[in-house]
């Protein structure tokens, strides 16, 4: 399960695009952040999660949060400000087991690497996805977990919403807000439609009216299941409601657990929260990685990453383009004794235990903490710092997150 929402820059507080995303995947399932720098491709092929395709000449600069074991990303931002987020939806399509393709999130890193545009990136992930398809396993441990793909695609000016039922596509554009959950939402307002799993009664189906794409291709029980309506009415709600959203209301929609009623506890939580807790068989994801990215248009990007699980217990780290991500720090595989995402879980093992007493103590030092970081990036882009200015706030955020999980691991 996942939840991705943006606001356009005329909906925003400092008028910059905003794009949330939570990543909600298998409990232990570590989130790696990663940055590729731009450069010419000599190879003739690019090995993805489990299929190769042709390389292109040339790859952009990224910032990514991916699963630690996988090639793709399930969210990241490029050098020119394109940033996707993408959720997993479940249809009537059958997948071919025997004919592997990629992975949702093979296709959004290849249309970060290869796109100057969020109309390219959306063409891209068509293109790619009408001549690989997407019969490929989304999951850790569960070897059994195949499901198509939604993504929400910006960039400084503009947002698409595109949904996928194996290789049929439909998308359409954002007005000033939009989000998506693990649910098709595009019934007749796409802009484009492609139907390539079109059935044998599509026109007895729909004649006389134009093509429904939710209607014809969702999935009733795994949809419902994954309550990605009411998941989506808590973003959405939380967009309409707030005049002027910043980067701190987008992360707090983040940390929402969205409980109908009563304290939140961990071992109650259901499908429905936001910031997601693992509870078992009815509920086996946690929220392992979220993002907000701030996209400015000629002026650098921000890309607020937490590098850890469950909002609810985390920071949110400024991260800017042009330096690479110590792996020993932000590769949980490398060395997990020093990995930040390691690091933390052992502190939110520690604090879900007893949420109620522990959690306020700890979320009001962090919140503090996060307000300062956001004024300050503010004020560094305003005075219009230089980029050696901006690694060594990262840096100092980093540093000071750090301190704070020593202190309370002894």
């Amino acid at each position: 399960m996942c939840d991705t929402l943006v606001a356009l820059p005329a909906k925003t507080k400092n008028g910059q695009l905003i794009l949330g995303k939570n990543s909600d995947r298998e409990p232990l399932e570590a989130q790696e952040l990663i940055r590729f720098a731009r450069r010419e491709c000599e190879e003739k092929q690019v090995a993805c999660t489990y299929i190769s395709i042709p390389q292109v000449g040339e790859t952009f600069e990224v910032v990514l949060s991916k699963p630690f074991q996988m090639w793709g990303a399930e969210m990241g931002v490029n050098e020119f400000g394109v940033v996707i987020g993408n959720e997993a939806v479940f249809t009537n399509v059958k997948f071919r087991k025997d004919e592997l393709g990629l992975t949702g999130m093979d296709l959004l890193r290849l249309a970060l690497e290869r796109s100057t545009t969020a109309k390219a990136a959306l063409r891209t992930i068509m293109d790619l996805l009408e001549e690989f398809g997407q019969n490929a396993c989304g999951g850790y441990q569960n070897k059994d977990f195949y499901y198509h793909n939604s993504f929400l695609i910006a960039d400084p000016d503009n947002a698409f919403i595109l949904e996928t039922a194996g290789k049929s596509w439909a998308y359409r554009k954002v007005e000033n807000t939009g989000s998506i959950s693990n649910g098709l939402t595009i019934g007749e307002d796409y802009l484009e439609v492609n139907w390539k799993n079109e059935p044998r009664n599509f026109q007895k189906l729909f004649a006389g009216k134009r093509e429904n794409f939710r209607e014809y291709f969702s999935d009733l029980l795994y949809t419902t299941a994954g309550k990605s309506k009411l998941r989506q009415a808590c973003t959405l709600g939380f967009l309409e409601k707030k005049e002027k959203p910043g980067v701190l209301d987008f992360i707090q929609v983040l940390r929402q657990h969205n409980m109908p009623y009563g304290e939140f506890e961990s071992k109650k939580a259901t499908t429905g929260s936001i910031c997601m807790h693992a509870t078992g068989f009815t509920n086996p994801s946690d929220t392992t990685g979220s993002m907000v990215a701030e996209v400015r248009k000629g002026q650098p990007s921000t890309v607020w990453l937490s590098g850890t699980s469950y909002p609810c217990l985390s920071l949110y780290l400024p991260i800017y383009f042009g330096k690479e991500l110590d792996p020993k720090i932000f590769s949980p595989s490398a060395n997990p004794d020093q990995s930040l995402w390691w690091q933390a879980k052992k502190i939110h093992q520690q604090i879900l235990k007893n949420y109620k007493k522990l959690q306020p103590e700890y979320r009001m030092q962090l919140d503090e903490i996060q307000n300062k970081w956001i004024e300050e990036d503010f004020k560094l882009i305003q005075l219009g710092a230089k980029e050696e200015e901006l690694q060594l706030f990262s840096s100092l955020c980093l540093d000071q997150y750090r301190d704070i999980l020593r202190k309370y691991r002894t």
